[in-house]
């Protein structure tokens, strides 16, 4: 499964507005403004909201390397588990990429934010699990356990002997 990339930009116009593109077509952006900290910060968080909604995939395959490592500077041998990172270099400021990396790459992407990380799915049994029987705690004094031991037969009552007093011979 080929691993997803996203792209939000901010740009700036010559009447002094910017405006925020986002490679999603379906996302909804505001219009141009003269406020650019406000369009900067919404664009960093429809970046990070575009992470929260995705998710990391265990089997997405790395994105940086179906685009021939754009994200880092050096040649890396893909791997390691599926990664979703934010790629924001803060002294340009008008870019936020986030993408699935392998772990390989992310450790050569400069300025990342890992988001989530893709776990494998826990396997799941073919067969339903037999319920085994609960060891009981051992206490000390040599006692299985501090509860009373449950009764053998609940529908027969035990006999008790009645104690017999001695006699004391004189």
């Amino acid at each position: 499964m080929p691993g997803r990339t996203w792209t939000v930009r901010l740009t700036g116009h010559p009447d002094h507005t910017v405006s925020v593109t986002c490679s999603t077509a379906a996302c909804r952006m505001p219009p141009r403004s003269k406020d650019a900290a406000s369009m900067r910060r919404f664009a960093a968080e429809h970046a990070k909201a575009h992470g929260r909604l995705a998710g990391a995939r265990p089997n997405a395959a790395c994105s940086c390397g179906s685009t021939q490592c754009a994200l880092h500077e050096t040649r890396v041998h893909c791997a390691g588990p599926s990664l979703l990172v934010l790629v924001h270099n803060p002294a340009v400021g008008q870019v936020w990429t986030l993408a699935e990396v392998c772990q390989a790459c992310a450790q050569s992407i400069q300025h990342i934010t890992i988001l989530a990380a893709g776990k494998p799915a826990l396997p799941t049994p073919a067969a339903p699990a037999v319920e085994q029987p609960t060891q009981r705690a051992a206490v000390p004094g040599g006692f299985s356990s501090p509860e009373a031991p449950p009764d053998p037969s609940p529908g027969r009552r035990r006999l008790h002997r009645a104690h017999r007093q001695r006699r004391s011979g004189s």
